[in-house]
Formats: C-alpha cells, structure tokens, sequence
C-alpha cells in the first residue's frame, strides 16, 4: 500500500503534466483503413436508394475494422480456469486464461456526404457482447425485456452526425461514452487488458443525442441528452445528462472534464419512476512530455442512490472512485513501452466489483510493450498485471473468503498476477 501511496502521490503531482488523448476516440478506428474511395451505384435492376439523389454529387465510404487475439496465463493456477474473481468482473474482456481466446471482429463503416456522416460498427466475437451486455436479451431489466433484440448486442456505435458549421455537430444514435481514458477498442488503448476503473466504475455506451461546438483549437463543449447508460432501451421516463469540457492551454497538454447525471431506477409497474440518482464525474489529463515520453492522470468519482437498473435500493448514498496514471516510452518507432498504476474504491459497494458480496478497493499494476509489425497493422503485445485486492478479515470460527480462487477451488487468495501476449492486426 506505501508503493501505491507514493505512486498516488507523484500522480497527483503530475495532474498539471498529464499524453494527448480524445475521449472521444472512438472515431479514431476511421484512420485504421486505407485511403478513402467514392461511393459507385451497383447496377441490378432493383429500385436505388440513390435514384432521388443527384449523382454527380457522390459521398465517400470508408471501411475499416481489426481483431484480436491473446493468451494469458495465471500464476495462481486457479481451478475455476477464469480470471474473473469472485465478483465475476475482476477483469473485462481477458478473462480466460491458459487457453488461446478470441477477442473481437469489429467491422467499421463510414459514409460521409457533404455535411452529414453515418458511422456503424459492428462487432463479432466475446469482446462485443462483455461490451453490449446491455442489449443482451437475457438481461431482464425491468419493463424492456420485451423491446430487446439479441442482434443488437452485435452494434457497437451506429450513429448519424450532421455539422450545419464547421463548429457546430449534431450526433444521433448509439456511441461509446465520452467518460474515461480507456476504451472498448483493443488497438486504441496501449494496455491490451482494461482496467477496474473502466471495467466496473464508467458506462460504456450510451443511446441518444449529443451537440458538440468548437470554440477554438484551445476549447471545445459537448452536451447531450442520453437513454441513459448501458441499455439499449430506456427503463425509465427520464433521461440522463452527458457533458465534456475540453481544454488545450498549451500544445501538447490537452484536458477533458466529463460528466453523465441522471436517474437510472427502473419505472414501477403503475408507470412511475423511482426517486433514484446516478451520477459520474471525471478527469483526463494528457501531457506529451516530448516526442517519445507521455504521461496521463485519469481520475473519476461516482454516485448513486436509489437504483440502478433495477439493483437493489440504497436508501443511502454510495460512492465509488478511480484513479489512475500511465506512462508510455516509445523506444524506437516500431517499440515502446508503458505502465499502469491504478487504485480503484468500491469499499460503499455500490459498484459490481465486489469479495463475495462485500465493498473492496483495489491496487493494480500492469506493464506492457507494444511492438508494430507490417507497416503498424500487426501489433504484439506481451502484457504483466497484479491485482491486490482489500483483504477480507475472517471472523471468528471461521475463514474468510477473498476475490480469487487457488488451485483446488478454494477463494483464499487476494492478489493476482497475469501474464501473456496480445496479437491486434488492423485494416
């Protein structure tokens, strides 16, 4: 604990000189492909959707994607053969280790015409559904079960974006959230596992609408109106608000203030809501220290009260909180290397990161290189993380059961330790 209070410590020391990084990244996977190409009518004798569309003025596609594959191992060599924990959420997308596993197919399609843009990802593979587990019929929250489609668990973002300024976009559909450092994407995060900051504290997608305005190259703000997080469709009446806050005071630092407000308690069956709070507040700063090193601070804090999503009711507020600071070297332009440190708080339990039913917080570290091969669309990536989780106190007459499983099945162990190569090709 004293190594991550002097991690913490230097973390928040560096909050003024934090890597260049866009929360809203996910439309970064457009510069995956290669060069753009005009849209060409396909003749077959069927009616066009084109035929009212002048076609001297032709829009442009865009068409891009990756997967990836990894192989882990556990140095615990638990019987239950998952990374998972007790929890169920002690890591995201590589959970099963000692075995070669797929991580995600994701097929990205852009169209842009004049002013106006469509974006669709569609994803194939665990990775999509860890991510959309929210459009999972299975998932049965409150009144939508009826409303939900399995096929829309194989949507990552579809989206319609219209700009009536240079400044000015509109976004209408469903996006990766604008909160956090990390993302759903293997070839946009340098750390191939995510982390529990991201895992178990932030949404990951929201269905709605969204402005954003550029005041200068120095300030941007983005506001918007969502279902809420997580869902494809809206438990409630109500509707949650997003919004970010962009600033660059000087070239190379950039820093996003981001936020989503609202309440996520299912509606009862007589129609009304809950008198229910969800609420999540976060920072990212970036700081390209010089052309080879960067550093990044990502701290976030959350509330709740109520319900969320039909969970169990808090009569009284819970809180949770992350934060976490990165590193990056590259040492050649084909090699680099980073680090994580991360301290994540659900000891309120009000998150689902928990030891057998309890609030914990946990302190991890992970250290990964990155090496690009074929032109920078293959990238390996070996990977180290230990997880220390908060140690459960047996009572007496009996032993206490902790986050992870040991070799015969038992949960008597606290910490974690993973090890493996990552394999992300990109097109």
């Amino acid at each position: 604990m004293k190594f991550f209070i002097n991690a913490l410590t230097v973390t928040l020391f560096t909050l003024l000189i934090s890597t260049s990084h866009n929360a809203l990244a996910q439309n970064e996977l457009a510069s995956i492909s290669g060069s753009l190409v005009p849209a060409t009518p396909v003749s077959t004798g069927v009616p066009s959707l084109e035929a009212s569309v002048d076609p001297s003025k032709k829009g442009v596609i865009n068409f891009s994607g990756y997967f990836d594959t990894y192989y882990f191992a556990n140095l615990n060599n638990p019987a239950t053969r998952t990374n998972l924990g007790s929890s169920g959420i002690s890591r995201g997308f590589d959970r099963y280790p000692g075995q070669f596993q797929l991580g995600m197919f994701m097929t990205r399609l852009g169209y842009t015409h004049g002013n106006t843009e469509f974006v669709g990802e569609v994803g194939f593979g665990p990775n999509v559904e860890y991510g959309s587990y929210g459009n999972d019929f299975r998932y049965k929250w409150g009144t939508v079960l009826a409303n939900s489609t399995y096929s829309s668990i194989l949507i990552k973002q579809a989206y319609i974006t219209l700009k009536p300024t240079e400044k000015l976009s509109l976004t209408m559909g469903q996006f990766g959230t604008h909160i956090g450092y990390e993302l759903i994407d293997a070839p946009l995060n340098f750390h191939y596992s995510i982390n529990n900051t991201f895992n178990a504290g932030i949404p990951f997608y929201h269905v709605g609408l969204k402005v954003n305005y550029v005041l200068s190259d120095k300030v941007s703000i983005m506001g918007g109106v969502v279902n809420g997080t997580d869902n494809l469709n809206d438990n409630n009446h109500g509707k949650s608000f997003i919004g970010q806050l962009m600033v660059s005071p000087i070239e190379g630092w950039v820093v996003y203030l981001n936020t989503i407000q609202g309440n996520e308690g299912n509606a009862r069956l007589n129609g009304q809501d809950t008198t229910s709070y969800f609420g999540v507040v976060d920072l990212v700063s970036s700081w390209q220290i010089s052309k080879r090193l960067s550093v990044t601070l990502w701290g976030m804090y959350g509330s709740l009260k109520g319900e969320f999503q039909g969970g169990a009711f808090q009569t009284e507020a819970k809180h949770w909180s992350g934060i976490n600071f990165y590193t990056t070297f590259a040492i050649t332009n084909t090699a680099s290397i980073g680090t994580r440190f991360e301290y994540f708080d659900n000891r309120d339990g009000a998150r689902g990161l928990l030891t057998n039913g309890k609030g914990t917080d946990v302190e991890t570290i992970t250290l990964t290189a990155s090496f690009k091969l074929a032109e920078d669309r293959l990238v390996l990536k070996p990977e180290f993380r230990f997880d220390h989780f908060k140690k459960i106190k047996s009572q007496p007459g009996e032993q206490a059961l902790q986050q992870f499983s040991d070799k015969n099945g038992n949960y008597t162990l606290n910490t974690q330790s993973t090890i493996g190569l990552a394999a992300i090709y990109k097109f």
